[in-house]
Order: C-alpha cells, then sequence, then structure tokens
C-alpha cells in the first residue's frame, strides 16, 4: 500500500476527534470502487448531507506496521493539503477493526481515459494538463512533500462533463523530505520511476519532476518513452535515459515541447529541472492559439492503443503497490539490504503490477 524506511525520516498524525467517532453513523457504504491487498475503496454518502464521497476502507487485521505507518503519513500529508488540483482529505476514522479514509469523489475518472475518447486532440490541450500537473505539483515541493507515484492512474477528473478539472491522487507513497537529497526508499512504478531510484541513491523531489517528464512524453507522443517487455531491461533504459523523439510521431510537435521533456528526463537529477523552472519554459507560456494549430491526432491513435493495453494488463487489481525493488535492480548499497523474503516479495509485486 504504501512505502517506508526508517532513512526517509518524516511522521504522521491523525485528526483530533477521528478516534471518538463511528464512522458508519455518519455515512452510507455504497458499491465497490476498487480493491487493493488490505483495503477496499466505496462509494459512501453522508447520511445528513447526501453528499458522494469514496472511502478507503483498511482492515487492521494482519495490516503490516510498515502499511499502517505509510496510511498514517498519506492522512497526515492529505490533511495538510489544500489546492484545487490535489484530492481533498474529507475524514479519517480509525476504528478497532477498520481504518476509513474518506476522500472526495471523484467520478469523472481517469484523465487518459478521457482523452483516448477525443475525435480532435492538439499541443494545446495537452501543455494545459501538464500546467496543471506542475501548479499542483510546486504546491506539494514549496511544503517538501514528494509524491513519489505520478503516473496517469493517479491524474483524475472531477466530473464527466469537464476536462480540465484534474486532481492528482493517491498520495499512499508521498512523504515530507527532510532535506534536498534526505529519501532513501526504493518505491514507485515501472516505466515512471526516476533512475536515481533504481541506482539505489538518495534522492529527493527530482523523481516527481522525471514522472511529469515520463506523462508529458506520452501525452504528447501517445506511447512511453521507456518500454521493454524484461523488467530488467527496462531498468537499464531509464537508469541510462535511453529514449527518442521518433520522428513519424514527434514531427508535428513544438521543439519547445520536446526540450522540456529533454529536461525533465535528465539521469542526472541535478541537471533535471525543478518544477519552477518548468513553469518559467517557454513552452508554457506560447500563444495558445498557435498551440491549438498542432494536430495530435495521429499520436491520440498511440494513445488509444497505449491505454487499452495498460488497461488489459492492470485489469482485476487494484492501485500498484511496490515495496521494494532491490533483488531485480541488484543494488549495492549495502545500508537498503533486505532480507531475502522481502526481496522476493518484491520481486512478486514488480512482476504481477509491472505496466
Amino acid at each position: 500500500m504504501g512505502c517506508t524506511s526508517s532513512s526517509d525520516g518524516g511522521g504522521s498524525s491523525r485528526p483530533g476527534d477521528a478516534e471518538t467517532r463511528d464512522f458508519k453513523s455518519v455515512y452510507r457504504i455504497g458499491k465497490v470502487l476498487g480493491e487493493g491487498a488490505f483495503s477496499v475503496v466505496k462509494l459512501a454518502t453522508n447520511k445528513k448531507t447526501n453528499q458522494k464521497f469514496a472511502v478507503k476502507c483498511i482492515d487492521r487485521n494482519g495490516l503490516p506496521a510498515d502499511d499502517e505507518a505509510s496510511l498514517r503519513q498519506e492522512v497526515d500529508i492529505l490533511t495538510q493539503m489544500d489546492h484545487d488540483n490535489i484530492v481533498r482529505l474529507v475524514d479519517f476514522f480509525e476504528e478497532e477493526k477498520f481504518f476509513y479514509v474518506v476522500l472526495e469523489f471523484l467520478e469523472g475518472g481517469e484523465l487518459f481515459d478521457r482523452i483516448v475518447k477525443k475525435s480532435f486532440y492538439n499541443e494545446k490541450e495537452a501543455r494545459d494538463l501538464v500546467y496543471i500537473m506542475l501548479s499542483a505539483m510546486k504546491y506539494c515541493h514549496d511544503r517538501n512533500v514528494v509524491h513519489r507515484d505520478l503516473k496517469p492512474e493517479n491524474l483524475l477528473l472531477t466530473s464527466p462533463d469537464d476536462d480540465a478539472n484534474v486532481k492528482i491522487a493517491d498520495f499512499g507513497f508521498a512523504i515530507k523530505a527532510n532535506g534536498p537529497m534526505s529519501l532513501a526508499t526504493q518505491c514507485g512504478t515501472p516505466g515512471y520511476v526516476a533512475p536515481e531510484i533504481l541506482s539505489t541513491q538518495p534522492y529527493g523531489k527530482a523523481v516527481d519532476m522525471w514522472s511529469i517528464g515520463v506523462i508529458t512524453y506520452i501525452l504528447l507522443g501517445g506511447y512511453p518513452p521507456f518500454h521493454d517487455d524484461n523488467q530488467k531491461n527496462l531498468f537499464k533504459k531509464i537508469k541510462r535515459g535511453d529514449y527518442q523523439f521518433h520522428p513519424e510521431y514527434w514531427g508535428s510537435v513544438s521543439d519547445e515541447a520536446k526540450d522540456l521533456i529533454s529536461n525533465l528526463l535528465k539521469t542526472n537529477p541535478n541537471e533535471r529541472y525543478t518544477v519552477d523552472q518548468c513553469l518559467n519554459h517557454s513552452w508554457l507560456v506560447r500563444d495558445a492559439g498557435e498551440l491549438s494549430g498542432r494536430n495530435l491526432n495521429a499520436n491520440l491513435e498511440q494513445l488509444r492503443k497505449y491505454q487499452a493495453t495498460r488497461k488489459f494488463r492492470a485489469a482485476g487489481k487494484a492501485i500498484i503497490a511496490i515495496k521494494r525493488m532491490e533483488n531485480i535492480l541488484g543494488s549495492n548499497s549495502g545500508a537498503l539490504k533486505e532480507d531475502e523474503a522481502q526481496n522476493a516479495e518484491a520481486v512478486d509485486a514488480l512482476n504481477e503490477n509491472a505496466v
């Protein structure tokens, strides 16, 4: 569910009156929206207001201590978040058998699902979505919060009728960084994870910027910059920064967009663009009319294929939970070594859930 490490630091707390109230006295449970190993996400309705919410119900029976710590950390971070493009935590209940995390109900579904239904798609639309992501991430980074799992599944729409109101969700891996390169835990999702995490180097906010670079590449090109059916080879490509702008898909994309991506997919995190550098980049302020004229319909077809493949591989599975990657990566970092059972669990999780 989350990834925690003593080397990462951070802390958690809960809303002050959470332990004194009964969840089912406030909310009425509805249909299942999603499931995980220790949790199920259901629709919940406030009995007084009839307003709908999404509630994550976490079974405390057998819940590993590190997962509970991760949950409390997620609640603590979301309690401090107040941004139009970040999912809102509504309530938190700690009861004998379950934790209940009540979140705003984002009924518009995944952003990528909406995009692939379009009959016309242009570069301005992609640019506007990237701006929203960057604005939300600036809010997080200004507060030293690192998301650590930015990916298409975590970009959700608030309404089935509005394409622009996007929110970043799933802060299960998020953590407060105590310094520029103070994090060490290996976590994330294959295909979107930054090379410094794969190389077991200390890392910081720059891992989110790498993930935004990958998402931006997909939004514009219609396919991921790093792909290989063999995960070891995939990780090697990521660590080398082995990608290219194929002319048949990138010929119609502006040079400014490709420049931004190139500066986000820098394998050296010290050379990678920060969120502030991105927001000041020429592509983010380029004339909307000019970008609207850049037709990406051919790339939209690629995006449909990518989304269909991703959905197929993820069918029947809940939110990806990857705790450790060291066994696959051949880590040479003694400080992060885990016992063989944990390494085997990491391999199983990666093989089962990878995109």
